[in-house]
């Protein structure tokens, strides 16, 4: 029987408007398809001969004690079900997985790195997932049921979600991906003053992804080397492709962040340039005027004996003096190379 939880990192919070409903259940054919069944936490279990599917909002408190009390699980899979941690995880127990997965989300609004985790039991004709917050791949996997394309089996089932969230990473990551790419060419082309701000928020949200997803990498390499006998060795190849899939995605997360560090150093150092070219004038405007401003300063004193203080062109011969010897100084400096 098979046995699959969803978590609270992004699916749909209880609270928002646009949540799911508290539970649903559907009875997998074998062929692909999976018809949702009327049911609710509490009611007796539908008998089907299919592989048995419940999707839950482990908020609802309803849904809490039907997983305490229900002889389908044993105490401890259930109380792992309903925890609030979310740290990725792969745990055998008898003929079952127990994991915990995390997912981008990628829900209205809502910001990519505010992971949604999935949790998930999984033993031999059931499956039972549990969520607080919606899950665009569970969401995918009911669509493709309902069009008869979804999973056959739970081995299936596992293979199919963690392919879902591993795509959605990669797109998240492959638009993190042009965004890095854009700041890069604002900032080389000095054409924007915000990328600096761009920089940094790409850094945050890389810096995040990397961190959630990290363990989500150990968990699946763990979950390759797992034998249950309701895992077909196509179902542990897919896993493995999946597996190096994630792996990549985490290797083009620290590409981004070297970028990032990279474009950051890059701006730093035009904008220290900038700074160095502005001082140097000025230092070169001030080096002009001190000799001129200790000229100025000394025929302006008001005492006897200034040269050319009795001559009506005396004036105009020290303007004319200060401006040659601004002239000699700016030559020198051009001389010199400093200009």
């Amino acid at each position: 029987m098979y046995y699959a939880m969803h978590g609270d990192s992004g699916a749909h919070e209880m609270t928002t408007p646009d949540s799911l409903p508290l539970s649903a259940f559907r009875i997998l054919d074998g062929r692909g398809h999976g018809a949702r069944q009327a049911w609710v936490p509490g009611q007796d279990v539908p008998r089907s001969e299919g592989l048995a599917w419940f999707h839950l909002n482990y908020a609802d408190p309803k849904t809490r004690d039907w997983l305490l009390r229900s002889e389908l699980l044993s105490i401890p899979v259930a109380e792992s079900l309903l925890d609030e941690e979310t740290r990725p995880r792969v745990l055998h127990h008898g003929e079952g997985l127990l994991l915990t997965l995390r997912g981008v989300n990628l829900n209205p609004g809502a910001e990519p790195e505010d992971m949604v985790s999935i949790r998930l039991w999984i033993e031999d004709g059931r499956i039972i997932s549990t969520r607080k917050r919606r899950l665009k791949s569970v969401e995918a996997i009911q669509a493709r049921l309902e069009a008869g394309h979804g999973p056959r089996s739970s081995g299936e089932f596992l293979v199919m979600l963690l392919g879902l969230m591993t795509d959605n990473i990669g797109e998240v990551i492959a638009a993190l991906e042009d965004n890095m790419a854009e700041v890069e060419e604002r900032i080389v082309e000095h054409k924007d003053a915000r990328a600096r701000e761009s920089l940094a928020d790409l850094r945050r949200q890389a810096i995040a992804l990397r961190r959630y997803l990290a363990p989500q990498r150990e968990a699946l390499s763990r979950l390759t080397t797992e034998q249950v006998r309701w895992m077909s060795p196509d179902d542990h190849f897919r896993i493995r492709e999946t597996t190096d899939e994630l792996i990549r995605h985490i290797e083009d997360l620290d590409a981004v962040r070297e970028r990032a560090a990279l474009a950051h150093e890059e701006f730093v150092n035009h904008a220290s340039e900038q700074l160095n070219r502005r001082m140097f004038m000025l230092s070169v405007v001030t080096v002009i005027f001190l000799p001129l401003g200790f000229l100025t300063g000394l025929f302006g004193i008001n005492v006897g004996g200034i040269p050319g203080s009795g001559s009506p062109w005396g004036f105009a011969a020290f303007c004319l003096g200060v401006a040659l010897a601004g002239a000699g100084i700016f030559l020198i400096f051009k001389r010199s190379r400093w200009l």
